[in-house]
């Protein structure tokens, strides 16, 4: 999820994953919003429908709404979490921690190897974790000469995830 901000820039705010929302999750009508998201996958169904049909469909399914109500909680749970290592931990630190978080979420693993697909580039990267495009691909590249991770355009293989 991407948010375009008056000067053109732009943050990636999360990585939508399989089962994911995207889109308004405080049930309220934000006709401003500047937030799109891009696929980077050709297994994308989306799923549009008008707020007030999910208000109803909440209201004959109380499961539904309970379920969404743990989805958003959750979200907010991660937003706070993503600010807080903003706001207190170093460039480095948030980029072990994000690779960290890639490979529990979606790395193949074989003991402790983990091995990512990488559709993000280091810009993409850089966003995420808060910094530059070049200390991102800094902080990459001494991760790879201490030989934690082995990085191309491909995939990320993490020779053993403990030492992250």
């Amino acid at each position: 999820m991407v948010e375009v901000y008056e000067d053109g820039n732009e943050t990636i705010k999360d990585i939508i994953q399989k089962g994911d929302l995207f889109g308004e999750l405080t049930l309220e009508n934000d006709r401003n919003s500047n937030e799109y998201a891009k696929a980077l996958t050709d297994e994308v169904a989306i799923c549009s429908f008008l707020m007030s049909d999910f208000e109803n469909l909440m209201l004959q399914y109380p499961n539904l709404a309970l379920t969404y109500t743990k989805f958003v909680g959750l979200k907010m749970k991660r937003i706070k979490n993503n600010y807080s290592n903003l706001m207190s931990k170093d460039a480095k630190t948030r980029l072990n921690t994000f690779i960290k978080e890639w490979a529990e979420k979606e790395g193949k693993k074989d003991g402790n190897k983990v091995t990512i697909e990488n559709y993000l580039t280091q810009a993409d990267i850089a966003k995420i974790i808060g910094t530059s495009r070049q200390t991102a691909t800094q902080l990459l590249n001494e991760m790879e000469e201490k030989q934690l991770i082995f990085y191309t355009r491909k995939e990320i293989l993490i020779d053993d995830i403990t030492k992250l």
